[in-house]
């Protein structure tokens, strides 16, 4: 891990990265950059190397090749606890709360690095003021929540933390229309706030209709990048992507 703390415009910065389960390569030597304060968009089809990308950057899988910085620093070969420390929230596909702990409990695992008690306190009830249905069930165990209350759950475990950068993985998926639309509003909520975000989203439209910059994989390689409006617009992405 690099040392020395600089204010940079750019947050995240990934340079040819390569990422491979075994000897497949999951992502083929891919760049992109975040600015701080954007919300940043990853778009693409089903096993185009997205999630496995926020892996990379939260430190659960160790890049083959390439090189992570995170404001400056190299972090490539940074665990998942350093990633953390430094401000990396991951709040993963399929929102994997801890289903025998209470709301409570998953919520206290976010600030587990913490040591500001009385500051994970306040943190946590304005987790409970963002989430008014999270508060009713702060008791409750994890795992007999409803899809959307442990989307919930997830974002506001991943908001203890106090991150820099929140990684968000498919928030939409699997979760009712009403729910998606909320999920969305709760996004823009945090970025307005000032955390910076790097999203993967399986809604390619409402990705880039909420995003700063997007980049477009296809088969672990990028295929675009732009802004949000700019991708919306391109032929290959409306056909390919946006029905049309």
């Amino acid at each position: 891990m690099g040392t020395g703390r600089v204010a940079f415009i750019t947050m995240l910065e990934l340079h040819n990265l390569v990422c491979r389960y075994g000897k497949i390569a999951a992502v083929k030597g891919i760049s992109l950059a975040v600015k701080r304060g954007q919300l940043v968009a990853l778009i693409g089809a089903n096993g185009a190397g997205k999630t496995t990308t926020l892996k990379s950057i939260s430190g659960l899988l160790p890049p083959a090749e390439g090189q992570i910085l995170f404001e400056g620093r190299d972090v490539t070969r940074g665990t998942a606890r350093d990633m953390l420390s430094l401000g990396i929230a991951h709040a993963p596909e399929g929102r994997r709360v801890f289903p025998q702990m209470t709301v409570e409990e998953n919520l206290e695992m976010g600030a587990y690095l913490r040591r500001d008690g009385r500051a994970i306190a306040q943190d946590m009830e304005r987790v409970f003021e963002q989430f008014p249905r999270l508060a009713e069930r702060r008791a409750q165990v994890a795992g007999t929540l409803s899809g959307g209350e442990q989307q919930m759950l997830a974002i506001g475990r991943a908001l203890m933390s106090r991150p820099k950068l929140l990684l968000f993985d498919e928030p939409s998926l699997g979760l009712a229309p009403n729910i998606v639309e909320r999920t969305f509003a709760i996004i823009q909520e945090i970025r307005t706030s000032g955390t910076t975000i790097l999203m993967v989203e399986q809604n390619a439209y409402a990705a880039l209709e909420m995003c700063d910059y997007a980049y477009l994989l296809e088969s672990g390689s990028l295929a675009l990048e732009g802004s949000g409006q700019q991708l919306l617009s391109n032929p290959h992405v409306r056909t390919a992507y946006l029905g049309g």
